[in-house]
């Protein structure tokens, strides 16, 4: 049995072909409606012309499911939209590939599982499994690509399609927008609670009073409605977050359910207070109803017994999980709480001043629970700020919480009598205010100094009478699990069902059933699988907030059933469907519907290809679908429809492959072979001219465009496109070009360009196209006359050297120094191939592009005639080109030259100046020019010169960008030949080759090898210049976009890539102005960044078509030079390092030498008059100081050195202290705690590594005792900033070690920072606000520096709901 290749690589058997048996197609289907099918795949291997109703009844069979209840779709490849159930179609006909294996996916049918054939009446039951047996998942699920969801969680047995598949729990899911898993936690809570839900669902939204996009209470309606009706695994809540006024960005914002629970309270209070609906029993007050009970806050006087109190009003209370402090956390609910009534006594320096008593008395200060709400929402305070680490961290201590609470215990049995004094004396006030900033939600913004929770007037709400202890028992129905971090993480709600008792876990989109054991692994702790972390960044699962309900039969209420809703909601249930289906409709329209790219070449529109999508449906015909491409596409009024055809495309390969001929009434499902999220071709909508035929396009074929070479004009003309196949052999293929470009046959070679430094010459006449390489789409290239080339072999053939150069010449854009020395020459814009000459008005400045080059062209041919007297007349012909391929524009066959033609004449300047290389073999700085060491008064620099802040070494741009890459040719300008298949007009692009260039040494980036010295020559010691022509032209440019400024001089170039920088300069002289090693070059990058070309002996093979390159005066470097700046380091500024010159070192010169060099530079520049002796230079590390350079070391030998190297100046107060390298340069800076005070620094030089030494200089410079002082090593990047409030305890103070070369400290280098102080020195006393106004200024010192804060908290958006639909944003803002 015959094996083949499947879509996963494997092999797979493929059934023997033969006249009596037809081939079969192997199906694997998986079932994704179920998670317990998930995993399960059916085969079934059936015969290629069974129809797709055969396929869907042999699968639900073999599944036992009931035809016409599921869909199938394709898998592997996406949402390839389903198949129809009732087509008649073959399999092959639909898509099936026979011999492969055709995976296909199982799914729902408009959102409802499959029936069970054995048991239809059967949903998730009728499996025959136990709840016991079922799986079951709790924990965040794993989303890919959520910003601060916790990815260390997963379970066995889940697995990500069950997400896709309908929950058989009977409840729906809420989608995920980003990071609002927060939201759909209470949204669950809130829907899961009968009393909550059907009071929403007893409000009557008026729609003449508010738009229902921002009515958040109808909003809410909405999604519980969904949420209780809707047959969809998951609804989104898009809807709700739009009435909040938020917009998408919200969506990314992570907040605190909490937090959310209490905005979206009040939010709800303000809307309803705003309907006022008197009449219906939702009034303002629900929340204040369910969810809000009292407490009384009292300070009791332990002397006369006089106590002052008032009484606050609560919605959730906030148990702490670990007294701050201390190192034990509380173990469950019920001590948390106690804790919470737990009074505090107030005594020695916090005693209460007493009212009665008239003075400061020992008290007793504390809470009691007065009233408790229907609804009881506990918090547990797992967030907490670790002063220590000065991080936010999680608290995953293990805290149970029981499944019903007793608070008996904890409510107020007094006598609710007024006491003596009322709450609104000045003590109780304090005291309320102390009492709630550690524990009372109502100042959860303490920080902000603003209350998010919900401020309630005691006094306007009913007093309610208190039960007695027996009826105070809450049975707990929701716990929020929050899993990660402090630093971000996953919130999702397991919440009881009063129905049935039920626990489930609603995950997002995921619900499932959870057990009494799933609800304890929430209690946090170590217990469990995985371990619990007590750091600021450790992630783990446990409960947050809990939601208990009062057990009172009187009030416990249940779920409204569809039946019993009131009117307005069955109508909105009504509505809700009705926009379902229709939903389902466009749905069902939307998997019907083909997309497919579609590309056109358009008449008008500047002859590009434009690109667009296509849908159509899957039965709309191809005459239909051409009508919708054509309108596309805009057509209209510039092609009649009947001229236009939609044929297959490859864009890739720009391979037309196939056309549908007599198929107009075939629908576009059969001919695209299905519907497909993505196609493995394209569409083209073809145009033709009026008297044009459409020629036939068949499988199998291949394109072909052929250039025709006219080696006589050096010219390649536009491509002209052919058909053939690859079964055709050489002598047929040209016979087919000669009938289409009308050349002889017999004279004519065609050369094929495969690929990159490929061109083959196909001479064997009985070769196939298919072993000579063809492909899809091919070039070839073909000369047919008389000429003697023929006779010599390809690679030495004119031929192959204009197909060589036409690869290889690339386009440059030059901008030119504005005034070049000695010269006031500008060049003038070339219009329509004709100099523009320069008004008369400006001669008297500047002359036109023709003097310029007139000038130089003169000098090169006296040079130019001596050399041509030696070389042989072969020679000559092969370099004197009159006219390039670039001509091709020219429609005449020839071209000579004319003094007038800015062209012409650059083309005889390329040859001239290209003997001139040769004389100069490899860049010799001799000849005419004058003398290489003259330095221009005013020498251009970069703008990256010229950024004083620039502190990194500029890159150069060999090193941004090596790789070869295809481009565009010159000839991209000339007319294009009109095609009836619309695809001729292209430039043509080809890869880049090159013979003459193999073997190129690679160089780093050193002057030493920038010289171009050493690789100007090959093997044989010939100049290369003389063993290759390398191309050169250029031509004026004015620049489109206005960008030159004042006169700016362009040129643009077009020019052999596999010249040298040296010789490319070289060829800039007679513009330029000046010789080349005066000049430098620039390569400027798309932001505009420029950086300077070095390597002279580099070729511009990591240029491409229109980069730029800018030409700035200046001497460029010589063999061995470098090019350095030079920074100046002030250690006591706040700014320490200033960068001064750019300067030029070289190989072999001491350190002095450059410092006297230095010394004219910086006073002429810098205005720095400076002394040899009172000043070093020293290494640079970043902004690091380093190694200081003694006058006697020598650059290469003892100090290494590369390009675009960065050193430090450093002033001197006095002479010289550092004589050997032996020495130690170390700066030092004094803390001085009592005054809260950094010393300036001094530096001290060691003679070793010795901590006793360096104990010793310090003590000698401060006065500090030496057994008193205390030194430590700074952090981080020079200056090492840190806060006068963090340096006493943060550094490592007094390291026990002798030397200093070791750890902790490993100071081997100068410039090291060494702080030190007085161990018997105190931290200056301050006063909390003195404290404060120092935190700022050192905030903002250290944020003036760079200094990076030790601590910064995470920037939160604040969560808001908006009840006006939105915030209105300044527009003085931004």
């Amino acid at each position: 049995m015959e094996m083949v290749p499947s879509e996963e690589n494997q092999l797979v058997p493929k059934e023997i072909e033969n006249a009596s048996e037809e081939p079969r197609v192997l199906c694997i289907v998986q079932d994704t409606t179920n998670a317990k099918t998930v995993n399960e795949r059916l085969t079934l291997n059936l015969p290629a012309s069974t129809t797709l109703s055969k396929l869907f009844e042999d699968v639900a069979h073999k599944a036992s499911y009931v035809n016409g209840t599921f869909d199938l779709a394709w898998g592997k490849t996406g949402d390839m939209g389903s198949l129809d159930p009732s087509s008649e179609m073959s399999l092959t006909e639909s898509g099936f590939e026979p011999g492969k294996r055709n995976f296909l996916q199982l799914t729902d049918k408009d959102g409802e599982q499959p029936r069970i054939a054995s048991d239809e009446s059967g949903t998730a039951g009728s499996s025959g499994l136990d709840d016991s047996s079922q799986e079951r998942f709790i924990g965040p699920l794993p989303r890919d690509c959520t910003v601060g969801c916790s990815s260390d969680y997963s379970s066995p047995s889940y697995s990500y399609s069950s997400i896709l598949n309908k929950s058989d729990t009977g409840y729906v899911g809420l989608v995920n927008q980003a990071m609002t898993c927060y939201l759909n936690s209470l949204l669950q809570t809130l829907f899961m609670t009968p009393e909550f839900r059907n009071a929403l669902y007893n409000w009557e939204f008026e729609e003449s009073e508010e738009d229902p996009v921002t009515s958040i209470p109808y909003q809410l309606q909405r999604l519980f409605l969904l949420l209780q009706t809707s047959k969809k695994r998951a609804i989104e809540t898009t809807d709700v977050t739009r009435s909040f006024g938020w917009d998408s960005s919200e969506a990314w914002q992570q907040h605190d359910v909490q937090e959310l629970c209490r905005v979206m309270f009040d939010a709800l209070e303000q809307k309803w207070k705003q309907t006022e609906q008197q009449f219906s029993p939702l009034t303002a007050d629900l929340i204040n109803q369910l969810y809000q009970g009292k407490l009384k806050d009292y300070v009791r006087c332990l002397e006369c017994g006089y106590e002052s109190w008032r009484i606050d009003t609560y919605l959730d209370i906030p148990l702490v999980i670990r007294p701050f402090g201390a190192s034990q956390a509380y173990g469950s609910v019920e001590e948390a709480l106690q804790a919470f009534v737990q009074p505090e006594t107030l005594d020695g320096a916090n005693q209460y001043f007493c009212e009665r008593c008239k003075k400061k008395c020992d008290a007793r200060k504390g809470l009691r629970f007065l009233h408790f709400p229907y609804l009881l929402t506990l918090q547990l305070k797992r967030f907490d700020f670790d002063y220590t680490t000065m991080h936010r961290i999680k608290l995953n201590d293990r805290m149970s919480f029981p499944e019903e609470l007793d608070m008996g215990p904890f409510i107020d049995v007094e006598d609710e009598k007024s006491p003596q004094t009322e709450s609104c004396t000045d003590s109780g006030a304090e005291n309320e205010g102390s009492c709630h900033s550690d524990q009372m939600s109502n100042d959860f913004s303490a920080d902000d100094g603003v209350d998010e929770g919900i401020c309630l007037d005691s006094a306007s709400s009913t007093e309610r009478v208190l039960k007695p202890k027996s009826s105070l028992t809450f049975e707990l129905f929701s716990v929020m699990v929050h899993s990660g971090s402090a630093a971000g993480g996953h919130y999702y709600a397991c919440i009881k069902s009063f129905s049935d008792g039920q626990w489930y876990s609603f995950n997002d989109q995921h619900v499932s059933k959870i057990t009494q054991e799933d609800i304890r692994k929430t209690y946090g702790g170590s217990s469990g699988s995985r371990g619990y972390y007590s750091s600021a960044f450790a992630s783990s699962t446990n409960a947050y907030m809990l939601i208990y309900r009062l057990k009172d039969p009187s009030r416990n209420a249940k779920y409204l059933d569809c039946d019993d809703f009131p009117e307005h909601i069955k109508h909105l249930v009504q509505r809700e469907k009705e926009s379902e289906e229709q939903e389902k409709r466009q749905r069902e329209i939307e998997r019907n519907t083909c997309k497919i790219k579609l590309f056109c070449m358009h008449p008008v529109k500047m002859m590009a290809m434009m690109e667009n999508k296509l849908e159509v449906h899957k039965d709309k015909t191809l005459r239909e679908a051409t009508e919708m491409a054509y309108k596309l596409m805009e057509l209209d009024g510039v092609v009649p429809l009947d001229c236009c055809r939609l044929v297959k495309y490859d864009e890739f390969h720009e391979y037309l492959e196939r056309s549908y001929e007599g198929e107009d009434d075939t629908p576009m499902g059969l001919l695209l072979g299905g519907v497909k999220s993505s196609y493995m071709f394209d569409l083209l909508l073809e145009t033709r001219r009026a008297e044009q035929v459409f020629q036939p396009y068949k499988p199998g074929e291949v394109m072909v465009k052929v250039h025709v070479v006219d080696l006589k004009t050096d010219t390649i003309a536009p491509p002209v496109s052919i058909r053939a196949y690859l079964n055709q052999s050489i002598t047929e293929f040209k016979q087919l070009i000669a009938q289409a470009t009308e050349l002889s046959a017999e004279t004519m070679r065609v050369v094929l360009e495969r690929c990159y430094n490929d061109l083959r010459l196909l001479y064997v006449p009985n070769k196939t196209l298919k072993a000579e390489g063809f492909f899809r789409s091919n070039k070839v290239f073909v000369e047919s006359s008389e000429s003697p080339d023929h006779q010599v072999t390809f690679t030495d053939s004119l031929l192959w050297k204009l197909l060589d150069r036409h690869g290889n010449t690339i386009r440059l854009f030059v901008s030119l120094p504005v005034q070049s020395p000695g010269t006031n020459r500008t060049i003038c814009q070339k219009v329509g191939g004709d100099t523009e000459e320069c008004s008369e008005g400006s001669k008297g400045n500047r002359n036109s592009v023709e003097a310029i080059l007139e000038e130089s062209t003169e000098k090169l041919k006296n040079l130019s005639l001596q050399q041509q007297q030696g070389s042989s007349t072969s020679d000559s012909q092969k370099s004197s080109d009159t006219s390039d391929f670039e001509h091709i524009e020219s429609p005449s066959p020839s071209q000579e030259p004319d003094s007038s033609s800015v062209s012409a004449v650059v083309a005889v300047d390329n040859r001239e100046l290209e003997n001139r290389i040769r004389v100069a073999s490899g860049g010799s700085d001799g000849g005419a020019y004058s003398d290489p060491e003259t330095q221009f008064p005013g020498e251009e620099r970069s703008d990256s010169e010229v950024n004083n802040d620039r502190s990194t070494s500029s890159v150069d741009s060999d090193i941004l960008s090596s790789s070869h890459s295809s481009d565009t040719l010159c000839n991209a300008d000339s007319g294009p030949i009109q095609l009836a298949n619309g695809l001729d007009s292209h430039s043509i692009t080809s890869s880049r080759r090159s013979k003459a260039n193999e073997g190129k040494k690679e160089t780093w980036d050193t002057a030493e090898e920038d010289s171009g010295t050493d690789s100007e020559y090959d093997e044989n010691g010939k100049s290369k210049a003389e063993s290759y022509y390398l191309y050169f032209r250029a031509e004026p440019y004015a620049q489109e976009d206005g960008s030159g400024e004042g006169g700016q001089k362009c040129v643009l170039v077009h020019v052999d890539k596999r010249i040298t920088l040296s010789a490319f300069k070289q060829n800039l002289e007679p513009f330029v102005g000046v010789t080349s090693t005066q000049f430098k070059v620039f390569r400027v990058y798309a932001n505009n960044q420029e950086f300077e070309s070095v390597r002279l002996n580099e070729t511009l093979s990591s240029f491409s078509d229109d980069n730029k390159i800018t030409i700035r005066l200046g001497r460029a470097l010589k063999k061995g030079e470098y090019r350095v700046k030079v920074y100046q380091l002030l250690v006591n500024d706040a700014e320490p390092c200033k960068f001064l010159i750019d300067t030029v070192f070289a190989k072999g010169m001491t350190v002095k030498q450059s410092k006297e060099e230095l010394m004219p530079q910086l006073k002429d520049q810098c205005k720095l008059d400076l002394n040899i002796d009172k000043f070093r230079l020293r290494k640079k590390t970043w902004k690091n100081p380093g190694t200081v350079f003694l006058d006697y070391h020598v650059y290469e030998e003892d100090i290494n050195i590369s390009s675009n190297w960065e050193v430090f100046l450093e002033v001197l107060d006095g002479p010289e202290k550092m004589k050997s390298m032996s020495q130690l340069a170390v700066l030092t800076r004094r803390w001085t705690p009592a005054q809260m005070k950094l010393e300036p620094f001094q530096e001290v030089v060691l003679e070793s590594s010795s901590v006793e030494e360096l104990k010793e200089k310090l003590s000698e410079i401060s006065g500090i005792p030496l057994e008193n002082l205390e030194f430590a090593k700074g952090r981080g990047t020079f200056p090492c900033d840190i806060s006068v409030l963090e340096i006493h305890q943060d550094l490592d103070w007094n390291p026990k070690v002798s030397t200093l070369n070791v750890w902790p400290l490993y100071i081997c280098d100068d410039g090291a920072v060494v702080f030190y102080r007085d161990s018997t020195e105190e931290p200056m006393e301050q006063s909390e606000d003195e404290r404060n106004e120092l935190m700022k200024k050192e905030s903002s010192r250290l944020l003036k520096t760079g200094h990076r804060v030790s601590y910064s908290p995470r920037k939160e958006k604040a969560l808001k709901i908006y009840l006006d639909g939105g915030p209105v944003k300044d527009p003085g803002q931004d």
